[in-house]
């Protein structure tokens, strides 16, 4: 081990045999580390980022006070590690900010449409969606759909029945009667269309109170390995909540779920990201 005076003496030594490559070294660990605490931030794991802060600088402070000549490699080696296992962990949502998937061709064809001619459409997909989430609710019948930016796994949206059809209260009634053959399972909109319906979902892994069922528990755990909004209506009570990185806000009325969509269909269709007045 070494002492305080050396270590400081090997600090001193570091700034004054500075070299460019040095210099490049440490700028990319950085803007590493930065991604990484970015990325967890993000995603509402906050509670990682003490965790891998943590383990940055206890590994830095043994490395410092180790009298061993590869003891900085063996941190970067380390740091590297670290960064690879917290970013493999949010991969689904990285893909999605890197490939960006509204280049899809129905998004596309909706970015070349006039904004007003956008806005209209929105309006329409919004508010037929309202109006089955209202009748759902006032019937107490359960119902569980996923806003998607196209970046769920492949093996949720195959896991159901596809659709790709166009949005209407009546199909999203229809699909979610009881005892129809896909009302169990979730429905998937993507853009201005019902992607898929009767879709498996995983289940949050979270304590929460006993009167969320296994639709309530699909519902946020989906929004734990996915940047999607889902709404889900009980069965039981009618409630409407609205799920969003893993926090769920319930007892939504028509005013609040209108305000949750516009900001959907927003980041959807308008290419400018504005916002209407």
């Amino acid at each position: 081990m070494r002492t305080a005076a050396e270590v400081w003496q090997s600090l001193k030594t570091m700034f004054t045999s500075f070299s460019w490559t040095y210099a490049v070294e440490w700028i990319l660990l950085f803007l590493l580390v930065y991604f990484v605490m970015k990325t967890l931030y993000g995603n509402n794991a906050r509670k990682l980022i003490f965790a891998y802060l943590a383990v940055l600088i206890v590994c830095g402070a043994v490395s410092v006070f180790t009298d061993h000549i590869n003891a900085g490699y063996f941190y970067i080696v380390v740091v590297l590690l670290c960064s690879l296992f917290f970013l493999l962990l949010f991969s689904v949502e990285i893909k999605r900010s890197i490939w960006n998937v509204k280049k899809t061709a129905l998004v596309s064809a909706e970015r070349h449409a006039p904004k007003t001619q956008i806005g209209i459409h929105a309006e329409e997909c919004i508010t037929a969606i309202v109006k089955a989430v209202q009748t759902f609710s006032k019937n107490d019948i359960g119902a569980l759909i996923v806003f998607s930016n196209g970046n769920l796994p492949k093996e949720i949206v195959e896991s159901g029945v596809t659709l790709n059809s166009s949005i209407s209260s009546q199909l999203i009634e229809g699909i979610f009667i009881p005892k129809a053959p896909l009302h169990d399972g979730a429905m998937i909109i993507y853009g201005d269309k019902i992607q898929a319906a009767g879709c498996f979902l995983p289940l949050t892994q979270r304590e929460f109170p006993k009167d969320f069922g296994t639709r309530h528990r699909a519902g946020i755990g989906v929004t734990e390995v996915a940047d999607v909004m889902t709404v889900i209506v009980s069965e039981e009570t009618g409630i409407v909540s609205v799920v969003r990185r893993g926090n769920i806000t319930r007892y939504v009325d028509s005013d609040g779920l209108y305000k949750f969509l516009r900001e959907y269909y927003w980041k959807e269709f308008n290419q400018e990201g504005g916002k209407r007045a």
